[in-house]
């Protein structure tokens, strides 16, 4: 079987006992699960206007990442209402 760069370095960490199990497994299995599917439920809908440079360039990096660009909307502000995302303070 040939493994890629990352598969080599994980399977190295497992083997040199990096690795930790969980006592209770299963509940933290579902636990996480629950998380999960609440943090990617979107129940909601949104309009907003944006001005035709900014969609563009919002367009242009999620091409660039891979996504949808509302996706890649929707992500940025999950991370700015999490606190993972902090605005520029003006000097």
């Amino acid at each position: 079987m040939k493994l890629s760069k990352e598969e080599k370095e994980l399977l190295k960490s497992v083997e040199d006992g990096e690795w930790e199990t969980i006592p209770d497994f299963k509940s933290e299995q579902k636990r996480y699960q629950a998380i999960a599917k609440n943090s990617l439920k979107k129940d909601q809908r949104i309009n907003i206007r944006l001005a035709t440079k900014d969609l563009m360039g919002i367009q242009k990096k999620a091409m660039q990442e891979g996504l949808p660009y509302q996706t890649l909307i929707s992500s940025v502000l999950h991370r700015y209402v999490t606190g993972q995302l902090k605005p520029i303070e003006a000097e």
